[in-house]
């Protein structure tokens, strides 16, 4: 079969589910991904003919699509800070507001350097316009340090903290030995030495002390539930998404008590929330051992991020 005529069946089968911009884009994502052909093939050879063997996948992609699963998740692969990282059902697909809160610390830690060297990198998605360290720059971070990354999942940030920053000491944290089992191979595919700990931040007794703690833990509440996409909804792990609406914030009570115990002085906080919860998060510090409460937004103007430094 003509690879184009395949492309009109995608067009064809998915029409009435996605826009045709997004359909070409999976189109051209799967030709990449199986046959390993650049997205301008067809322009240069638009009578390419495919065997049974190569057109075989390019459907099988195609019945999932019409299922709405999330293309990451068919082919296996996602992008987060110019990163490669494996991922299956047992992750989340790592988001672009992510990258914001990973790009917050960067420049923090910089800032803290005034003689950084003039070589800089901008790293992940092309909107943040923040420079962060090139990862060759060994003067960015003099002194050693630790992180510590909470509800790690793919391992998205705690990779792309270690990749560039190759002076901490990275840890990350999660209850699924699931996901656990894709960040090891994303560390291992991406050359990172991060140490993986299996453990349930609602009843941990880790003794280490870490200079950085930051969490993307769940946060969508259950009432919130009809505003999340099917391909999220259907697909993407629930237990690293939803919590109950009566307790919201169970995670980020938990995070905060270990951080009081667990994060040396002055050492920094970081978490992304719930932009409906904004206010309701910002009061969980209320008499606790921190201060400097600082929330951002993200890309899309909703209150995304917010960081605290302890006392």
């Amino acid at each position: 079969m003509l690879l184009k005529e395949i492309k009109d069946i995608y067009h064809k089968e998915l029409g009435a589910i996605y826009p045709k911009e997004e359909i070409d884009s999976f189109f051209y994502s799967c030709i990449e991904h199986y046959l390993k052909l650049e997205r301008f093939i067809l322009a240069i050879r638009p009578d390419i003919t495919l065997t049974k063997e190569e057109e075989q996948p390019l459907f099988e992609a195609l019945s999932e699509l019409k299922q709405e699963k999330p293309l990451q998740y068919i082919l296996g692969t996602a992008h987060f800070m110019d990163l490669e990282l494996q991922v299956d059902e047992n992750v989340l697909i790592p988001r672009p507001e992510t990258e914001e809160l990973v790009q917050w610390i960067l420049d923090d830690i910089r800032s803290q350097k005034s003689d950084v060297g003039s070589q800089k990198l901008q790293v992940g998605n092309p909107e943040l316009k923040a420079e962060a360290p090139c990862s060759e720059d060994e003067s960015f971070h003099p002194l050693p340090f630790s992180v510590l990354d909470i509800g790690t999942g793919s391992g998205c940030i705690a990779i792309a903290l270690a990749k560039y920053l190759p002076n901490a000491k990275t840890f990350a944290l999660d209850v699924s030995e699931g996901a656990l089992k894709v960040a090891r191979k994303n560390a291992a595919s991406n050359e990172l030495d991060i140490t993986f700990l299996h453990e349930d931040i609602l009843n941990t007794e880790l003794e280490l002390v870490f200079d950085i703690i930051v969490s993307n833990p769940p946060y969508v509440r259950e009432l919130e539930k009809g505003e999340i996409q099917k391909n999220v909804k259907d697909f993407e792990p629930g237990t690293a998404l939803f919590v109950p609406d009566d307790d919201p914030l169970v995670f980020y009570r938990a995070i905060i008590d270990f951080a009081e115990k667990h994060l040396s002085e002055k050492g920094k906080l970081y978490f992304e929330i719930n932009q409906y919860l904004e206010e309701e998060t910002r009061a969980l510090f209320n008499h606790r051992n921190f201060s400097e409460i600082e929330l951002r937004k993200d890309m899309f103007g909703n209150d995304r991020m917010l960081k605290a430094i302890r006392k």
